[in-house]
């Protein structure tokens, strides 16, 4: 889980080794986190990333649940996505925005499992 969150987000969006969107790509990812902290993921006191050294250990602790660590990746991946890079298709633009919901309601219930 050492893996820095820009350069695995960056990977996913098709940018792995194009420095010169890094500042926007940033700032998209630092929105969508300040977002997880509203559902409950993170540090309480917030988390920003400022370049590739802030891994998903910083972001999560040593939090070993898988399931949160993989729906928080796809959760920012498909949010950065669709600010930075959105679908020219609105069938799969939809598809992403109803998968954003659904991952935003299964962090919600993996991070405070006895609300309903």
């Amino acid at each position: 889980m050492d893996k820095s969150i820009l350069t695995d987000i960056k990977s996913l969006l098709g940018a792995g080794n194009i420095d010169g969107f890094d500042s926007d790509i940033i700032m998209h990812i630092n929105s969508v986190l300040a977002v997880l902290r509203q559902l409950g993921v993170g540090p309480t006191s917030g988390f920003a990333i400022t370049g590739t050294g802030e891994t998903w250990e910083d972001l999560l602790g040593d939090n070993s649940n898988p399931e949160l660590l993989h729906n928080v990746k796809s959760y920012i991946f498909l949010k950065v996505k669709m600010i930075f890079d959105p679908p020219t298709s609105g069938t799969v633009a939809q598809a992403y925005k109803e998968l954003i919901s659904e991952l935003e309601w299964r962090l919600n219930v993996t991070v405070d499992p006895d609300e309903e």
